[in-house]
């Protein structure tokens, strides 16, 4: 049994980065998955191994600078606020804001205030705000109504990520089509590319998706079905993408899992009206994941995986492998398959952690994580 609880991990591992800015690495602008991954690693029975791992995540990748607060936004003002969404040198004008906003009513109330008006922008850090929104909610529920100022914080500083990389994708999802999920997928023309996808193809994709054969007409492609089961179709065909394809940058795919398994932390907490709109926004997301990142479905809907990683590990093994492989990428993914796993046993989830275990590089205690542009298009 660990000697310490969830929350006191948590709350450590929190007072540890707190002073640690949105972003990281030199030359590029990297998410801070700190406190994501701390989360993750105690919701994974590791909670005795999170304060090592904080203490190896902040040695290997410099940290940029907490943003400072300029100019006050009033967020009972539409004019105030909304020309700042997308704007990232306001971040720590988001970040005072949402402070305030949550000094002065319920966490849950300022949730379901902000989610309508930051899901348009969901891509936004490729899905990292919504995914540290999501693992901030997750802490401030466990808290049972005694949440810290830590926790706090941490919401408004999700929130804030969020709305400062807000990054709204082109064309209006609706899912009132005739396709599931894996069909929807299946149907989606892929772009060959000469000589693979790197970096500045995937960039250049996400930036010209509306020309892209296909993506206007696959965003109404999907049939509406209840929130909790299109949330498992969605988690479970992308464990599937995610295994047929290795020659892939090994973490981008990943977040066509974690961003749906993000959602079904936040869902109980929002209004019926919200989750529909939220499930088309993210299918518009898991859409543009597919045409920036891959060129032809490989081995998408085949048991190709099964002789790729041979024996799989014991489930209750994964969760300590991911703690010590140390990467917050294989950390999250591992995760959210195994709760996803937990309400659909579906292999392709634990084979999918397990492949992420394998693919991505350790992380690096020695000053850096392999794949270091992994994670940005």
């Amino acid at each position: 049994m660990p000697s310490i609880s969830y929350h006191e991990a948590l709350n450590d591992a929190l007072e540890r980065m707190d002073d640690l800015g949105y972003e990281r690495g030199q030359g590029v602008d990297l998410a801070n998955h700190g406190p994501m991954g701390a989360e993750a690693l105690a919701l994974l029975g590791q909670e005795d191994a999170v304060a090592s791992w904080v203490r190896r995540y902040r040695r290997a990748m410099e940290h940029h600078e907490p943003p400072a607060a300029r100019f006050a936004l009033d967020p009972a003002d539409e004019s105030s606020w909304r020309p700042a969404l997308g704007d990232f040198p306001r971040a720590g004008d988001w970040e005072r804001l949402f402070v305030r906003e949550l000094a002065e009513a319920h966490w849950r109330e300022v949730l379901v205030r902000w989610w309508p008006r930051l899901i348009p922008g969901l891509f936004a850090g490729l899905t990292h705000g919504l995914i540290r929104t999501a693992h901030a909610v997750r802490g401030l529920y466990a808290a049972a109504g005694k949440p810290t100022r830590l926790q706090l914080n941490e919401l408004a500083r999700g929130l804030a990520y969020w709305a400062a990389r807000y990054t709204a994708l082109p064309g209006r999802p609706r899912l009132r089509g005739r396709y599931d999920l894996p069909a929807a997928v299946a149907a989606l023309p892929r772009v060959p590319q000469d000589g693979g996808l790197g970096p500045g193809t995937a960039r250049h994709r996400l930036d010209t998706l509306a020309e892209l054969p296909g993506y206007q007409d696959a965003l109404e492609w999907p049939a509406q079905e209840p929130a909790p089961r299109m949330l498992s179709e969605m988690t479970a065909q992308f464990a599937d993408v995610y295994l047929g394809h290795p020659e892939v940058y090994p973490v981008p795919l990943i977040h066509g899992v974690t961003a749906p398994a993000a959602v079904r932390l936040v869902l109980p907490q929002l209004p019926p009206e919200l989750h529909e709109p939220t499930l088309d926004r993210l299918w518009q997301v898991q859409t543009a994941f597919l045409l920036a990142f891959t060129t032809d479905r490989r081995d998408e809907g085949t048991a190709a995986w099964r002789s790729s990683l041979g024996d799989l590990p014991p489930l209750g093994e994964l969760g300590a492998r991911a703690a010590d492989h140390g990467d917050e990428h294989v950390i999250k993914f591992t995760e959210a398959c195994l709760r996803e796993y937990a309400l659909r046993p579906d292999p392709r989830y634990p084979a999918a952690a397990f492949a992420a275990q394998r693919r991505i590089p350790r992380l690096d205690a020695g000053g850096g994580i392999g794949g270091v542009r992994a994670d940005t298009p």
